[in-house]
């Protein structure tokens, strides 16, 4: 399970299992006394842990789908930046960051990307780009918070938003030339056994690694330069796992691709990990990091093999998207277009409604759903050329008619893709 959702993920299971979460990394639970939460911001729960994370995700998944947040809302997540240009998970942004203020690269990433696909306060993105920048750790990566160790969660999302920001990943360098992709590939697992090809969350005690389902989806997107709101249309390609040294990031993201597709093949779910001191119990469904997988596998040009998982998923994951708030809904979203499936009508529920009425009213929405990371189609001329024709024989017929010649000239409707 990926650090970076760890308390909201806690707080839906415990709503839908009855399960207490973990007392390490558990988020309080909102009171009746618990003050207003601030205008501006999406969903109802404690902000803690995920409030820049949630309002981020939101804001990708509205986008694609042709929806224009409120200034409001906007305004909220530019003023949890601090000067640094960092983000924290959540802060009291009437007052000003401080040595107590605990920076999040993950928040700070996820932040970044909003404002790029929103084209809003580019000063935003510059000033965070710079942050991340001078915070990543000598082999190339980062950790969940500056000087923590670098894992492949945080080191994905982060290389994501730095190349959406119009960053060259090969020239972000460490000593050594240590780039991002380098610290990807030192999780990688090599091709061979039940778990080839996927990438481990960070290495054990023992220097040893273990297949990390999310690891692998962030790390896979991480390796192609991609971002979270991201998709693929046309290739449907058999993954293939690459062995041997020297690989490319594109041979590691094609290997996690390969494992992805594989664990998906079975159930068309990942499975969340048996509850700390629980007693075993049967295997319970990991909606958001099957909803992650499914959009690394159509960013690596394999959305066939995730079409399993999406079916799945537009099946059972709906009573998951409605209690997780504006966050799991946006996985959801993000998902659905990554492999073109219609998320106003996704299993039945119009997510991207759901989504909107999390948060303030949307200050503009497009319908019927787009499908925006769709690669451009050539203007198909037919219909122009039928209606230029028909103009060419309007004008004659009134030349004949009234013997006066006119100089016709069609003009090309423009498509909105």
């Amino acid at each position: 399970m990926s650090v970076r959702r760890r308390a909201a993920a806690l707080a839906i299971t415990a709503v839908l299992c009855g399960a207490a979460a973990p007392v390490a990394v558990a988020a309080p639970s909102p009171t009746p006394s618990t003050p207003e939460l601030p205008a501006g911001l999406y969903g109802t729960e404690d902000p803690t842990y995920d409030g820049v994370w949630r309002q981020s995700l939101a804001f990708l998944a509205q986008k694609i789908e042709l929806v224009t947040p409120a200034t409001q809302s906007v305004d909220w997540l530019v003023g949890q930046q601090c000067d640094s240009g960092a983000f924290p998970s959540y802060r009291d942004a009437s007052k000003p960051c401080d040595a107590k203020t605990v920076a999040d690269t993950n928040a700070t990433a996820a932040a970044v990307q909003a404002m790029v696909e929103l084209a809003v306060h580019r000063e935003v993105v510059d000033n965070g780009v710079s942050w991340l920048k001078s915070v990543q750790n000598e082999d190339g990566g980062w950790g969940y918070n500056p000087g923590s160790p670098s894992d492949a969660n945080s080191t994905g999302v982060v290389a994501g938003a730095l190349a959406r920001a119009g960053v060259p990943l090969a020239e972000v360098t460490r000593k050594g030339g240590r780039t991002p992709y380098t610290a990807l590939q030192t999780f990688a697992l090599p091709c061979g056994g039940k778990d080839g090809g996927a990438f481990a969350y960070q290495p054990d005690k023992k220097g040893e690694l273990t297949a990390n389902a999310d690891a692998t989806a962030a790390a896979v997107l991480g390796a192609m330069g991609k971002g979270m709101a991201s998709g693929n249309y046309n290739a449907a390609k058999a993954p293939v796992c690459a062995g041997g040294s020297g690989l490319t990031p594109e041979q590691s993201a094609q290997n996690g691709a390969y494992y992805l597709a594989k664990t998906l093949a079975g159930s068309g779910h990942l499975e969340l990990p048996p509850m700390p001191g629980a007693e075993e119990s049967a295997p319970r469904p990991d909606f958001g990091n099957t909803a992650d997988a499914v959009v690394a596998l159509a960013a690596a040009g394999h959305k066939d093999k995730a079409a399993g998982a999406v079916a799945y998923l537009e099946k059972h994951a709906q009573g998951w998207a409605k209690e997780g708030g504006p966050a799991a809904t946006a996985q959801l979203v993000l998902a659905a277009h990554a492999t073109g499936t219609d998320a106003r009508d996704f299993g039945g529920v119009d997510l991207v409604k759901q989504l909107n009425t999390t948060g303030p009213a949307p200050a503009a929405t497009a319908v019927p759903s787009p499908t925006a990371t769709a690669p451009e189609k050539p203007a198909d001329t037919s219909s122009d050329d039928e209606g230029l024709g028909l103009w060419w024989i309007i004008g004659i017929g009134l030349a004949f008619g009234a013997g006066i010649g006119f100089l016709l000239s069609g003009r090309r409707k423009n498509q909105q893709l």
